[in-house]
């Protein structure tokens, strides 16, 4: 049986915690995004600045290969659900990407579940 989202005691309605999409933290006023480019691939991180196409990221980590999430979609709003099957590669300072596609704004729970990935090295 499907556990109820929301319930009602007392003409308050509740809502269950895991079912809010909260936010994820900022950083210095910086929103935690995953940018897709067209050429260089997927990262995850603080959005310093963007002009037209051109992305500036903080703190970001490449996005080589994820599972546990049907799309980058899902994992901007949910996380991974397999991180130990995961390529994350350590994350820079700061990057300039080019030609940038797409970009999702992430959910805490996505965050934090990006950022507890770990290193993948070779």
């Amino acid at each position: 049986m499907k556990q109820p989202e929301v319930i009602k005691i007392d003409d308050v309605e509740y809502v269950k915690k895991s079912s809010v999409n909260i936010p994820a933290t900022t950083l210095s006023g910086m929103k935690y995004c995953i940018v897709r480019t067209y050429s260089a691939g997927v990262f995850a991180g603080y959005v310093e600045s963007r002009n037209g196409q051109e992305v500036v990221m903080r703190q970001a980590r490449r996005i080589w290969y994820w599972a546990g999430a049907a799309s980058l979609s899902q994992l901007a709003m949910e996380g991974t659900s397999s991180p130990g099957n995961c390529k994350f590669p350590v994350p820079v300072d700061r990057v300039e990407l080019l030609n940038a596609i797409e970009i999702l704004d992430c959910t805490n729970m996505a965050q934090k579940s990006i950022q507890e990935v770990a290193i993948w090295r070779k």
